[in-house]
């Protein structure tokens, strides 16, 4: 199951207390402009219209039995199919502008190719599929709220679908590929925000003596530098829509750099799919040769389908670089979440969790000021060769 993750507007109290204490042969076409929209749609309509276009065309073309076949096949085989690969002709023409709109609507470079797949929705379908039902087509709900998605079939007719309960008539789920849209992001991300003025200088080669002294640290002989490494990590049970595949985790660590402006490093976790499964990934969180201080924030996000991840940058970038080094540490949990557009919390992106004030000195189990993960971290010192 998927991480389930409170809305924004719910959380800032408690976070605020924190921060006081311290088809085949079909043609996608774009949808009509609203005379009244003001703007370009957000990134999240403009992925969910694209997805919603793709699957109406996979649904139509599932009535040529040849191509139901391959696309079945795959289907059982794997857990994910890069469907727009697999296509051909008309389709995967539609396919490919379809997957073209999304990158685009992602703030992603069309090197990232193909961001589209399919999966069967839930196990329990797998034999409906495997012997021979013609299945629906729906795209992934936009909302861990949503109670009902809609479902294509090949003769264009739609089914409503609750979330909360697989059906028993085979689904397929149109989706972006998570995994690898957070990978092109984060690069993204990390490019725009320097570009945008959100860095530090170059990362010091090694912990000063008096830094290995103030994490409880004997030094050690060889060049390098100290980190703060999770050991292991959990996020909440909660229930979540079948519907849905995994999550794709990453979290921002904020703090001031060693120029003394705020820089934000983001970090991939992408082993952490699903909740109420303890992790030992080991994963360097932070490292501490970027800081000015002996303190650190971190934001864990989960990356749904519609990040424009250069419009994240420039919302982080805006508001960081309003904050200075007073000399002191300053928390920067608030300012991350306050920078993101209210109507990017739908969905996207997912606030998970945040950590407050996480030490150089850190060795053992922290909770999140939300209450939905904890981690256990270490010092670790990464030896230079």
């Amino acid at each position: 199951m998927r991480p389930r993750h409170p809305r924004r507007h719910g959380t800032l109290a408690a976070l605020a207390a924190a921060l006081v204490a311290l088809s085949a042969g079909q043609t996608l076409s774009a949808p009509p402009a609203s005379a009244a929209a003001p703007h370009s749609p957000a990134p999240a309509s403009a992925v969910a219209t694209a997805e919603d276009q793709a699957a109406r065309a996979l649904a139509g073309s599932l009535t040529d039995s040849a191509w139901r076949t391959r696309v079945r096949k795959a289907a059982l085989a794997s857990h994910e199919v890069a469907v727009t690969s697999l296509a051909h002709g008309p389709l995967k023409s539609a396919l490919t502008a379809a997957d073209r709109r999304i990158a685009t609507a992602k703030g992603l470079d069309s090197e990232v190719g193909s961001l589209l797949r399919l999966r069967l929705g839930d196990d329990s379908m797998r034999a409906a599929l495997a012997a021979g039902t013609t299945p629906w087509v729906a795209v992934a709900a936009s909302d861990d709220d949503t109670a009902a998605v809609t479902a294509y079939d090949s003769r264009g007719r739609t089914h409503t679908l609750d979330t909360r309960t697989a059906p028993a008539h085979p689904v397929y789920v149109v989706d972006v590929d998570g995994s690898t849209a957070l990978a092109a992001g984060l690069k993204v991300l990390g490019a725009e925000l320097q570009r945008r003025g959100v860095a530090s200088a170059a990362p010091a080669p090694t912990a000063a003596p008096d830094a290995r002294r103030a994490a409880g640290q004997a030094a050690p002989a060889a060049a390098g530098f100290w980190t703060t490494r999770i050991t292991s990590v959990e996020l909440s049970d909660d229930e979540e829509p079948w519907v849905k595949g995994d999550a794709e985790i990453y979290t921002l660590v904020t703090g001031f750099g060693q120029d003394g402006k705020v820089r934000v490093d983001p970090v991939d976790m992408p082993y952490l799919d699903n909740d109420g499964t303890v992790y030992r990934p080991n994963q360097i969180l932070v490292n501490w040769s970027n800081y000015k201080y002996n303190l650190a924030d971190a934001v864990m996000m989960e990356e749904d389908g519609s990040t424009n991840y250069r419009d994240l940058a420039k919302a982080i970038a805006t508001a960081l670089l309003t904050i200075t080094d007073q000399g002191a540490y300053i928390p920067l949990v608030n300012a991350v979440l306050d920078a993101i557009p209210d109507d990017w919390w739908t969905d996207d992106p997912d606030y998970v969790d945040s950590w407050y004030t996480l030490a150089r000195s850190d060795n053992g189990t922290r909770h999140g000021a939300r209450g939905n993960g904890w981690m256990t971290v270490e010092p670790y010192f990464v030896q230079q060769f």
